[in-house]
Protein backbone atom coordinates (compact mmCIF):
# COMPACT_ATOMS: atom_id res chain seq x y z
CA UNK A 1 0.00 0.00 0.00
CA UNK A 2 2.78 2.39 0.87
CA UNK A 3 4.46 1.90 -2.41
CA UNK A 4 1.04 2.43 -4.04
CA UNK A 5 1.26 5.73 -2.56
CA UNK A 6 4.50 7.24 -3.53
CA UNK A 7 3.82 5.74 -7.31
CA UNK A 8 0.34 7.87 -7.59
CA UNK A 9 1.85 11.08 -5.18
CA UNK A 10 5.16 10.66 -8.34
CA UNK A 11 2.22 10.57 -11.04
CA UNK A 12 0.21 13.53 -9.78
CA UNK A 13 3.74 15.32 -9.35
CA UNK A 14 5.16 14.81 -12.68
CA UNK A 15 1.43 15.25 -13.92
CA UNK A 16 1.44 19.15 -11.87
CA UNK A 17 3.64 20.63 -14.14
CA UNK A 18 1.61 21.85 -17.41
CA UNK A 19 4.74 20.97 -19.95
CA UNK A 20 5.11 17.65 -18.84
CA UNK A 21 1.40 17.55 -19.09
CA UNK A 22 1.70 18.72 -23.28
CA UNK A 23 4.78 16.11 -23.23
CA UNK A 24 2.16 13.18 -22.14
CA UNK A 25 -0.42 14.26 -24.13
CA UNK A 26 1.65 14.56 -27.45
CA UNK A 27 3.30 11.22 -26.39
CA UNK A 28 -0.51 10.13 -26.12
CA UNK A 29 -0.27 10.77 -30.34
CA UNK A 30 2.75 8.29 -30.83
CA UNK A 31 6.23 7.96 -29.91
CA UNK A 32 8.82 10.69 -30.89
CA UNK A 33 12.36 11.78 -30.72
CA UNK A 34 13.23 14.01 -27.92
CA UNK A 35 14.13 16.73 -30.42
CA UNK A 36 10.43 16.18 -31.95
CA UNK A 37 8.90 16.19 -27.97
CA UNK A 38 10.87 20.05 -27.51
CA UNK A 39 10.31 21.37 -30.64
CA UNK A 40 6.99 23.16 -29.82
CA UNK A 41 8.73 24.42 -26.38
CA UNK A 42 10.25 27.50 -26.10
CA UNK A 43 13.12 26.27 -23.71
CA UNK A 44 16.28 24.56 -23.95
CA UNK A 45 16.70 20.77 -24.88
CA UNK A 46 18.36 20.13 -21.76
CA UNK A 47 15.45 21.46 -19.79
CA UNK A 48 13.32 19.49 -22.03
CA UNK A 49 15.46 16.27 -20.79
CA UNK A 50 14.37 17.19 -17.35
CA UNK A 51 11.08 17.12 -17.46
CA UNK A 52 11.45 13.29 -19.60
CA UNK A 53 13.31 12.41 -16.68
CA UNK A 54 10.56 13.27 -14.19
CA UNK A 55 7.96 11.78 -16.35
CA UNK A 56 10.32 8.28 -16.79
CA UNK A 57 10.89 8.33 -12.93
CA UNK A 58 6.83 8.42 -12.78
CA UNK A 59 6.73 5.72 -14.89
CA UNK A 60 4.62 7.57 -17.35
CA UNK A 61 6.84 7.31 -20.41
CA UNK A 62 10.00 4.97 -21.53
CA UNK A 63 13.14 6.16 -23.38
CA UNK A 64 14.24 4.20 -25.50
CA UNK A 65 18.02 4.70 -26.93
CA UNK A 66 19.09 3.52 -30.56
CA UNK A 67 22.83 5.26 -30.46
CA UNK A 68 21.77 8.65 -29.90
CA UNK A 69 18.96 9.19 -30.61
CA UNK A 70 16.05 8.77 -28.08
CA UNK A 71 12.77 7.35 -28.24
CA UNK A 72 10.43 8.18 -26.19
CA UNK A 73 6.70 6.33 -25.94
CA UNK A 74 4.01 6.87 -23.43
CA UNK A 75 3.36 4.13 -20.71
CA UNK A 76 -0.17 3.60 -20.22
CA UNK A 77 -0.05 1.71 -16.78
CA UNK A 78 0.24 4.36 -14.39
CA UNK A 79 -2.35 6.81 -15.79
CA UNK A 80 -4.13 4.45 -15.09
CA UNK A 81 -3.89 3.67 -11.65
CA UNK A 82 -4.27 7.36 -11.39
CA UNK A 83 -7.58 7.18 -13.44
CA UNK A 84 -8.36 4.30 -10.73
CA UNK A 85 -7.57 6.47 -7.66
CA UNK A 86 -9.40 9.62 -8.74
CA UNK A 87 -12.46 7.51 -9.75
CA UNK A 88 -12.87 6.10 -6.29
CA UNK A 89 -13.17 10.30 -4.83
CA UNK A 90 -15.53 10.79 -8.01
CA UNK A 91 -17.97 8.56 -6.47
CA UNK A 92 -17.53 9.79 -3.25
CA UNK A 93 -17.96 13.45 -4.21
CA UNK A 94 -21.03 12.66 -6.69
CA UNK A 95 -22.94 11.48 -3.65
CA UNK A 96 -22.16 13.93 -1.65
CA UNK A 97 -23.14 16.92 -3.94
CA UNK A 98 -26.14 15.09 -4.67
CA UNK A 99 -27.08 14.85 -1.11
CA UNK A 100 -26.32 18.50 -0.69
CA UNK A 101 -28.62 19.29 -3.72
CA UNK A 102 -31.19 17.34 -1.89
CA UNK A 103 -31.02 19.31 1.02
CA UNK A 104 -30.68 22.99 -0.34
CA UNK A 105 -33.72 21.54 -2.75
CA UNK A 106 -36.67 22.55 0.04
CA UNK A 107 -34.77 25.60 1.16
CA UNK A 108 -34.86 27.46 -2.28
CA UNK A 109 -38.20 26.14 -2.90
CA UNK A 110 -39.61 28.44 -0.17
CA UNK A 111 -37.93 31.93 -1.32
CA UNK A 112 -38.89 34.22 -3.72
CA UNK A 113 -37.35 34.41 -6.87
CA UNK A 114 -36.05 38.13 -5.61
CA UNK A 115 -35.51 36.83 -2.23
CA UNK A 116 -32.40 34.64 -3.43
CA UNK A 117 -29.47 36.84 -2.54
CA UNK A 118 -27.54 35.34 0.66
CA UNK A 119 -28.13 37.62 3.15
CA UNK A 120 -31.67 36.06 3.24
CA UNK A 121 -30.93 32.66 2.44
CA UNK A 122 -32.41 30.79 5.83
CA UNK A 123 -29.36 28.05 5.47
CA UNK A 124 -26.68 30.62 4.72
CA UNK A 125 -28.80 32.47 8.18
CA UNK A 126 -28.43 29.48 10.29
CA UNK A 127 -24.65 29.14 9.30
CA UNK A 128 -23.60 32.47 9.76
CA UNK A 129 -23.80 33.85 13.60
CA UNK A 130 -26.32 37.03 13.89
CA UNK A 131 -23.43 39.72 14.77
CA UNK A 132 -21.69 38.50 11.18
CA UNK A 133 -25.35 38.68 8.96
CA UNK A 134 -26.02 41.29 7.27
CA UNK A 135 -29.51 43.39 7.35
CA UNK A 136 -31.72 45.64 5.62
CA UNK A 137 -30.83 49.04 5.58
CA UNK A 138 -34.77 49.63 7.97
CA UNK A 139 -33.49 46.53 10.02
CA UNK A 140 -30.28 48.08 11.83
CA UNK A 141 -30.19 49.96 14.80
CA UNK A 142 -29.69 53.99 14.40
CA UNK A 143 -25.78 54.90 14.73
CA UNK A 144 -24.55 56.88 17.28
CA UNK A 145 -22.99 60.06 16.33
CA UNK A 146 -20.50 62.47 17.79
CA UNK A 147 -21.97 65.61 18.58
CA UNK A 148 -25.77 66.66 19.31
CA UNK A 149 -28.48 64.20 18.98
CA UNK A 150 -31.96 65.30 17.94
CA UNK A 151 -34.83 64.65 20.33
CA UNK A 152 -37.76 62.74 19.36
Amino acid sequence: MVNYVVGIDRIFSALGDPTRRAIVQRLAMGEATVTEIAQPFPMSLPAISKHIRILEDAGLLVRLKEGRIHRCQLSVEPLREANQWIEQYTVFWNTQLDSLGQYLQPASADLHPKEHTSWKNPILQQAVPSKLRATTPQARKPSFKRGRTPRP
